[in-house]
């Protein structure tokens, strides 16, 4: 009866710790967070004063006293501590009810992390109050997610772009047959944004207006209708705030070398997968998940770059987390797609 009891008040977490944002997951609940992974503390005594949506505001806006952190960089922890206190915000928020135990949790890694890396997630989750914790690479969380069947002996390709990182696999048999992590992905977007507008009109942007840009006009491909947007920041030459109106044809020219790279990220993960695996994807098609896959026209252009079917998951923002939590509904079943 006790087992029953504990299991009732139990609450397991899934979480997709993101270089932009943080999605967490539960059984009970299904996605109970979609939070930016920003920080806001006290220049002083280190208090922590907002996190998530609240500190994302903060970038580019506070005074001496206040600093706004990212917390982690190219899919990875740059600051442990703060990344403790991020994380144990985001599991008070989504925790209901008192648990009578420390959650156990599945968190989300780039398939390129490195040992001392997730040494730092452990450490991370285990100091913000976790339980068990267990890791899984992001491209096969993204699989499950959108019900690839990885335990078969089929090639399915995952192509997931994240804040930080895209990650490219080819999943067979619950593993990963071929694999490449770049550390190019939303991030570097936003940055060739504002080196853009920076060298082309001499204005300078922040972080958050880039993301919008991006967001609103920004594509891959040429549209069939042409985008425009007005742009406010600061003239380099005088100092003074500016505005001015571009379309999707310069958002497309600044964003042009990100969107090689992982279009050869893609290619040279198919150069390195074997010729059976290859004639599954050939069938299957290529999946499409993370933030970054949403640029307009994409998909579309790492079809006609591979000659394959290219498709977008419904839902991409919550593909990765969302196999992770499956996974939380039958651990013996998933567990040799845990890699730690």
């Amino acid at each position: 009866m006790f087992r029953k009891l504990f299991q009732i008040f139990r609450q397991d977490l899934a979480m997709d710790l993101g270089t932009a944002n943080t999605l967490l997951y539960t059984r009970k609940n299904g996605i109970a967070l979609n939070e930016p992974s920003v920080v806001a503390i006290g220049v002083d005594k280190g208090a922590v004063l907002a996190v998530g949506r609240e500190a994302k505001e903060f970038l580019g806006r506070t005074p001496q006293k206040i600093r706004a952190v990212r917390p982690l960089r190219d899919g990875v922890i740059a600051d442990f501590d703060i990344t403790s206190k991020m994380i144990a915000f985001f599991i008070r928020k989504v925790m209901v009810r008192l648990s009578i135990s420390r959650p156990d949790m599945v968190i989300c890694v780039p398939s390129g992390i490195t040992q001392v890396e997730k040494r730092a997630v452990f450490e991370s989750a285990k100091q913000a109050g976790a339980g068990e914790v267990r890791l899984i690479e992001e491209p096969m969380a993204g699989a499950i997610g959108a019900g690839l069947p990885v335990h078969a002996p089929t090639g399915s390709m995952v192509v997931d772009i994240g804040g930080g990182t895209t990650e490219v696999a080819v999943i067979s048999l619950s593993g990963m047959a071929v694999s490449e992590s770049l550390r190019v992905a939303g991030d570097a977007m936003n940055a060739a944004v504002q080196r853009y507008l920076q060298d082309e009109f001499l204005l300078k942007i922040g972080e958050n207006m880039a993301e919008r840009i991006k967001m609103t006009i920004g594509s891959a491909c040429p549209l069939a209708e042409q985008l425009a947007a007005e742009v406010a920041g600061m003239d380099i030459s005088s100092g003074a705030p500016r505005t001015i109106r571009i379309s999707d044809g310069h958002i497309r020219e600044a964003l042009a070398e990100p969107v090689r790279a992982i279009i050869r990220t893609v290619r040279k993960t198919l150069e390195k997968t074997a010729p059976e695996l290859s004639a599954d994807i050939v069938h299957q098609g290529v999946l499409m998940a993370g933030g970054g896959s949403m640029l307009k026209g994409l998909d579309k252009a790492i079809a006609e770059d591979t000659g394959l079917k290219v498709l977008v998951d419904e839902d991409p923002l919550t593909t990765i987390v969302r196999g992770a939590g499956r996974t939380l509904e039958d651990k013996k079943f998933y567990r040799r797609v845990y890699i730690a």
